[in-house]
Protein backbone atom coordinates (compact mmCIF):
# COMPACT_ATOMS: atom_id res chain seq x y z
CA UNK A 1 0.00 0.00 0.00
CA UNK A 2 1.94 3.61 -0.78
CA UNK A 3 1.03 6.64 1.40
CA UNK A 4 -0.69 9.23 -0.17
CA UNK A 5 -0.97 12.88 0.56
CA UNK A 6 -4.23 12.25 2.98
CA UNK A 7 -1.73 9.80 5.30
CA UNK A 8 1.57 11.60 4.83
CA UNK A 9 3.39 12.57 8.33
CA UNK A 10 1.03 10.09 10.06
CA UNK A 11 2.66 8.08 12.91
CA UNK A 12 3.20 4.10 11.27
CA UNK A 13 0.63 2.81 14.33
CA UNK A 14 -2.61 5.56 13.88
CA UNK A 15 -2.03 4.86 10.07
CA UNK A 16 -2.65 1.16 10.90
CA UNK A 17 -5.26 1.49 13.10
CA UNK A 18 -7.37 3.42 10.33
CA UNK A 19 -6.62 0.74 7.81
CA UNK A 20 -7.33 -2.13 9.80
CA UNK A 21 -10.87 -1.30 11.12
CA UNK A 22 -11.78 -3.23 13.43
CA UNK A 23 -8.93 -4.80 14.79
CA UNK A 24 -7.75 -4.52 18.52
CA UNK A 25 -5.21 -1.80 19.19
CA UNK A 26 -3.32 -4.97 21.23
CA UNK A 27 -2.97 -6.75 17.91
CA UNK A 28 -1.67 -3.93 15.91
CA UNK A 29 1.06 -3.22 17.98
CA UNK A 30 1.98 -6.78 17.99
CA UNK A 31 2.14 -7.07 14.33
CA UNK A 32 4.47 -3.93 14.27
CA UNK A 33 6.75 -5.20 17.08
CA UNK A 34 7.07 -9.11 15.58
CA UNK A 35 8.67 -6.47 12.45
CA UNK A 36 5.51 -8.23 10.30
CA UNK A 37 4.34 -4.52 9.37
CA UNK A 38 7.09 -3.06 6.77
CA UNK A 39 7.75 0.44 5.18
CA UNK A 40 9.76 0.50 1.98
CA UNK A 41 10.52 -3.45 2.92
CA UNK A 42 12.55 -2.20 6.24
CA UNK A 43 11.17 -2.82 9.61
CA UNK A 44 9.39 -0.40 11.31
CA UNK A 45 8.56 1.48 14.88
CA UNK A 46 5.13 2.27 16.20
CA UNK A 47 6.00 5.93 16.11
CA UNK A 48 7.34 5.98 12.53
CA UNK A 49 6.37 8.78 10.45
CA UNK A 50 5.28 8.16 7.15
CA UNK A 51 6.30 10.07 3.99
CA UNK A 52 4.39 10.30 0.91
CA UNK A 53 5.02 7.67 -1.45
CA UNK A 54 6.58 4.82 1.02
CA UNK A 55 5.50 1.60 0.63
CA UNK A 56 3.36 -0.50 4.05
CA UNK A 57 3.22 -3.91 3.87
CA UNK A 58 0.58 -4.78 5.95
CA UNK A 59 -0.11 -8.42 7.24
CA UNK A 60 -3.18 -10.68 6.12
CA UNK A 61 -5.22 -10.01 9.59
CA UNK A 62 -7.90 -12.83 9.80
CA UNK A 63 -10.50 -11.53 12.48
CA UNK A 64 -13.71 -13.38 12.88
CA UNK A 65 -16.79 -11.79 11.48
CA UNK A 66 -18.57 -12.05 14.27
CA UNK A 67 -15.98 -8.99 15.84
CA UNK A 68 -15.65 -6.92 13.21
CA UNK A 69 -19.37 -7.08 12.87
CA UNK A 70 -19.48 -6.28 16.40
CA UNK A 71 -16.37 -3.27 16.07
CA UNK A 72 -18.67 -1.41 13.19
CA UNK A 73 -21.78 -1.55 15.25
CA UNK A 74 -20.34 -0.42 18.30
CA UNK A 75 -19.55 2.77 16.59
CA UNK A 76 -22.73 3.94 14.86
CA UNK A 77 -22.41 6.01 11.96
CA UNK A 78 -23.73 9.88 12.08
CA UNK A 79 -23.08 12.91 10.37
CA UNK A 80 -23.72 16.52 11.59
CA UNK A 81 -25.14 19.41 10.82
CA UNK A 82 -22.63 21.01 8.05
CA UNK A 83 -21.55 24.87 8.33
CA UNK A 84 -19.01 24.44 5.87
CA UNK A 85 -16.94 21.95 3.30
CA UNK A 86 -14.55 21.44 0.67
CA UNK A 87 -11.72 18.97 -0.08
CA UNK A 88 -9.58 20.23 2.62
CA UNK A 89 -11.81 20.58 5.61
CA UNK A 90 -15.32 19.91 7.53
CA UNK A 91 -16.96 22.26 9.66
CA UNK A 92 -19.76 21.19 11.99
CA UNK A 93 -22.48 22.49 14.73
CA UNK A 94 -21.70 19.95 17.22
CA UNK A 95 -24.78 19.50 19.54
CA UNK A 96 -24.03 19.50 23.45
CA UNK A 97 -24.45 16.16 25.27
CA UNK A 98 -21.97 14.80 22.57
CA UNK A 99 -18.32 13.80 23.06
CA UNK A 100 -15.95 15.27 20.22
CA UNK A 101 -13.74 11.64 20.73
CA UNK A 102 -13.76 8.33 22.28
CA UNK A 103 -11.98 8.03 25.64
CA UNK A 104 -12.39 9.01 29.44
CA UNK A 105 -14.94 6.81 29.91
CA UNK A 106 -16.61 7.44 26.41
CA UNK A 107 -16.73 5.17 24.11
CA UNK A 108 -17.05 6.86 20.80
CA UNK A 109 -17.50 10.37 19.44
CA UNK A 110 -18.32 13.02 16.78
CA UNK A 111 -14.71 12.16 14.84
CA UNK A 112 -15.41 8.11 15.01
CA UNK A 113 -19.06 8.42 14.11
CA UNK A 114 -18.50 10.64 10.96
CA UNK A 115 -15.45 7.98 10.17
CA UNK A 116 -18.23 5.25 10.16
CA UNK A 117 -20.21 7.68 8.25
CA UNK A 118 -18.10 7.81 5.58
CA UNK A 119 -16.41 4.88 5.22
CA UNK A 120 -14.72 6.51 1.81
CA UNK A 121 -12.99 9.15 3.55
CA UNK A 122 -9.26 8.48 3.89
CA UNK A 123 -8.29 11.10 6.32
CA UNK A 124 -10.31 12.47 8.99
CA UNK A 125 -8.81 14.01 11.83
CA UNK A 126 -10.19 17.14 14.83
CA UNK A 127 -8.16 20.02 14.53
CA UNK A 128 -9.28 21.13 18.67
CA UNK A 129 -12.13 20.11 20.65
CA UNK A 130 -14.88 21.32 22.39
CA UNK A 131 -15.86 20.04 25.98
CA UNK A 132 -19.01 17.52 25.33
CA UNK A 133 -21.66 19.73 27.05
CA UNK A 134 -20.68 22.86 24.77
CA UNK A 135 -22.43 22.88 21.61
CA UNK A 136 -21.32 24.99 18.05
CA UNK A 137 -18.43 25.06 16.02
CA UNK A 138 -16.19 22.13 15.43
CA UNK A 139 -13.24 22.02 12.54
CA UNK A 140 -11.54 18.68 11.12
CA UNK A 141 -9.36 18.48 8.42
CA UNK A 142 -9.80 16.03 5.70
CA UNK A 143 -6.20 16.25 4.47
CA UNK A 144 -3.11 16.23 6.68
CA UNK A 145 -1.63 19.41 5.20
CA UNK A 146 -4.48 21.07 6.16
CA UNK A 147 -4.76 19.75 9.57
CA UNK A 148 -0.79 20.30 9.95
CA UNK A 149 -1.72 24.16 8.82
CA UNK A 150 -4.78 25.05 10.84
CA UNK A 151 -3.16 23.47 14.04
CA UNK A 152 -0.61 25.66 13.85
CA UNK A 153 -2.59 29.00 13.33
CA UNK A 154 -4.54 28.00 16.47
CA UNK A 155 -1.21 27.50 18.47
CA UNK A 156 -0.12 30.49 17.25
CA UNK A 157 -3.54 32.18 18.22
CA UNK A 158 -4.00 33.68 14.41
CA UNK A 159 -7.55 32.21 14.95
CA UNK A 160 -11.23 34.26 15.82
CA UNK A 161 -13.13 31.68 18.75
CA UNK A 162 -16.24 33.53 19.98
CA UNK A 163 -18.83 31.57 22.05
CA UNK A 164 -22.09 33.19 23.50
CA UNK A 165 -21.97 32.11 27.34
CA UNK A 166 -25.21 32.99 29.37
CA UNK A 167 -24.50 33.45 33.19
CA UNK A 168 -25.77 34.19 36.11
CA UNK A 169 -25.99 37.59 37.60
CA UNK A 170 -25.25 40.50 35.81
CA UNK A 171 -22.08 40.96 34.45
CA UNK A 172 -20.63 44.49 35.19
CA UNK A 173 -19.65 46.60 32.24
CA UNK A 174 -16.14 47.23 32.35
CA UNK A 175 -14.87 43.92 33.15
CA UNK A 176 -13.81 43.05 29.54
CA UNK A 177 -10.61 41.23 29.60
CA UNK A 178 -9.57 38.01 32.06
CA UNK A 179 -6.15 37.44 32.10
CA UNK A 180 -5.63 34.63 34.46
CA UNK A 181 -3.70 31.32 34.85
CA UNK A 182 -5.49 27.98 34.53
CA UNK A 183 -4.07 25.04 36.63
CA UNK A 184 -4.94 21.38 35.53
CA UNK A 185 -5.22 18.85 38.31
CA UNK A 186 -6.71 15.64 39.12
CA UNK A 187 -9.54 15.75 42.03
CA UNK A 188 -10.35 13.57 44.37
CA UNK A 189 -13.01 12.10 42.73
CA UNK A 190 -10.48 11.09 39.89
CA UNK A 191 -11.76 13.96 37.68
CA UNK A 192 -9.74 16.04 35.36
CA UNK A 193 -10.65 19.85 37.37
CA UNK A 194 -9.08 22.79 36.30
CA UNK A 195 -8.57 26.27 38.70
CA UNK A 196 -7.77 30.03 38.52
CA UNK A 197 -4.35 30.70 40.00
CA UNK A 198 -4.40 34.62 40.56
CA UNK A 199 -1.74 34.48 43.78
CA UNK A 200 1.86 34.33 42.75
CA UNK A 201 2.61 32.81 45.83
CA UNK A 202 0.52 29.55 45.07
CA UNK A 203 2.70 26.88 45.00
CA UNK A 204 1.41 25.47 42.09
CA UNK A 205 1.46 29.49 40.41
CA UNK A 206 4.85 27.59 37.93
CA UNK A 207 2.80 24.96 36.82
CA UNK A 208 -0.29 27.33 35.47
CA UNK A 209 -0.05 28.74 31.95
CA UNK A 210 -1.31 32.36 31.38
CA UNK A 211 -5.13 32.33 30.11
CA UNK A 212 -6.81 35.07 28.26
CA UNK A 213 -10.36 35.64 27.44
CA UNK A 214 -12.29 38.71 26.16
CA UNK A 215 -15.79 39.32 27.03
CA UNK A 216 -18.31 41.69 25.55
CA UNK A 217 -22.09 42.11 27.48
CA UNK A 218 -24.18 41.01 24.30
CA UNK A 219 -27.68 41.13 26.05
CA UNK A 220 -28.97 41.75 29.65
CA UNK A 221 -32.19 39.69 31.30
CA UNK A 222 -33.41 38.45 33.93
CA UNK A 223 -31.29 37.17 36.54
CA UNK A 224 -28.94 36.33 33.50
CA UNK A 225 -26.50 38.13 31.00
CA UNK A 226 -25.76 36.59 27.85
CA UNK A 227 -21.77 37.11 27.03
CA UNK A 228 -19.99 37.07 24.12
CA UNK A 229 -16.73 35.36 24.82
CA UNK A 230 -13.67 35.13 22.32
CA UNK A 231 -10.67 33.28 23.48
CA UNK A 232 -7.21 34.13 22.79
CA UNK A 233 -5.27 31.25 24.56
CA UNK A 234 -7.31 27.74 24.33
CA UNK A 235 -6.82 26.23 27.93
CA UNK A 236 -8.92 22.73 29.12
CA UNK A 237 -12.57 24.96 30.45
CA UNK A 238 -10.83 28.05 30.13
CA UNK A 239 -14.47 29.81 29.71
CA UNK A 240 -16.01 27.76 32.30
CA UNK A 241 -13.21 28.35 34.85
CA UNK A 242 -12.98 32.22 34.21
CA UNK A 243 -16.01 33.03 34.41
CA UNK A 244 -16.87 31.10 37.66
CA UNK A 245 -13.62 33.00 39.18
CA UNK A 246 -15.45 36.57 38.29
CA UNK A 247 -18.04 35.16 40.30
CA UNK A 248 -20.65 34.55 37.29
CA UNK A 249 -21.12 30.90 36.53
CA UNK A 250 -22.53 29.28 33.53
CA UNK A 251 -25.93 28.18 33.29
CA UNK A 252 -26.49 24.36 33.26
CA UNK A 253 -22.49 24.07 33.82
CA UNK A 254 -22.51 20.63 35.57
CA UNK A 255 -18.91 21.07 36.68
CA UNK A 256 -18.14 24.61 37.96
CA UNK A 257 -22.02 25.59 38.39
CA UNK A 258 -24.70 26.81 40.52
CA UNK A 259 -25.91 23.44 41.15
CA UNK A 260 -28.91 24.34 43.01
CA UNK A 261 -29.93 26.82 40.47
CA UNK A 262 -29.42 24.31 37.34
CA UNK A 263 -31.73 21.89 39.13
CA UNK A 264 -34.41 24.54 39.21
CA UNK A 265 -33.83 25.69 35.37
CA UNK A 266 -34.19 22.19 34.28
CA UNK A 267 -37.28 20.95 36.65
CA UNK A 268 -39.01 24.23 36.22
CA UNK A 269 -41.18 25.89 33.67
CA UNK A 270 -38.18 26.50 31.38
CA UNK A 271 -37.06 22.66 31.04
CA UNK A 272 -33.53 23.76 30.25
CA UNK A 273 -30.95 21.20 30.76
CA UNK A 274 -27.64 21.77 29.48
CA UNK A 275 -25.05 23.94 29.84
CA UNK A 276 -25.49 27.15 28.07
CA UNK A 277 -21.92 27.97 26.36
CA UNK A 278 -21.93 27.65 22.35
CA UNK A 279 -19.25 27.82 19.65
CA UNK A 280 -20.66 30.19 17.43
CA UNK A 281 -18.13 31.98 15.56
CA UNK A 282 -14.60 30.83 13.84
CA UNK A 283 -12.37 32.82 12.20
CA UNK A 284 -9.28 31.44 10.37
CA UNK A 285 -7.18 31.14 6.88
CA UNK A 286 -7.87 28.56 4.60
CA UNK A 287 -5.23 26.31 4.77
CA UNK A 288 -5.37 25.88 1.06
CA UNK A 289 -6.66 28.81 -0.71
CA UNK A 290 -5.26 31.14 1.94
CA UNK A 291 -8.43 33.40 2.18
CA UNK A 292 -9.91 34.24 5.15
CA UNK A 293 -12.98 32.12 6.26
CA UNK A 294 -15.66 33.24 8.91
CA UNK A 295 -17.67 30.71 10.12
CA UNK A 296 -21.22 31.29 12.20
CA UNK A 297 -23.25 29.02 14.24
CA UNK A 298 -26.76 29.67 15.14
CA UNK A 299 -27.74 29.49 19.01
CA UNK A 300 -29.49 25.88 18.99
CA UNK A 301 -33.01 26.10 19.50
CA UNK A 302 -33.28 25.64 23.20
CA UNK A 303 -31.06 28.11 23.88
CA UNK A 304 -32.55 30.36 21.80
CA UNK A 305 -35.97 29.84 23.31
CA UNK A 306 -34.42 30.40 26.84
CA UNK A 307 -33.09 33.59 25.82
CA UNK A 308 -36.73 34.50 24.32
CA UNK A 309 -38.52 33.95 27.72
CA UNK A 310 -36.11 35.45 30.17
CA UNK A 311 -36.38 38.77 28.22
CA UNK A 312 -40.33 38.58 28.31
CA UNK A 313 -39.81 38.58 31.79
CA UNK A 314 -36.91 41.03 32.43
Amino acid sequence: MLVDEGSAGQRLDNFLLRELKGVPKTHVYRVIRAGEVRVNKGRAHAETRLELGDEVRIPPVRLPERVVEEAKAFVPAREFPIVFEDDHLLAVNKPAGVAVHGGSGVSFGVIEQLRQARPQAKFLELVHRLDKETSGLLLIAKKRSALVDLQDQFRERETGKTYAALVLGEWPENKKVIDVPLLKFIGSDGERWVRAVENSHDPHAEQAKRSISLVKVAQRLQGHSLLDVTIKTGRTHQIRVHLAHAGHVILGDPKYGDFEHNRAMARGAHKFDRMFLHAKRLRFVHPASKQEIELMAPLPEECAQLLSELSLKK
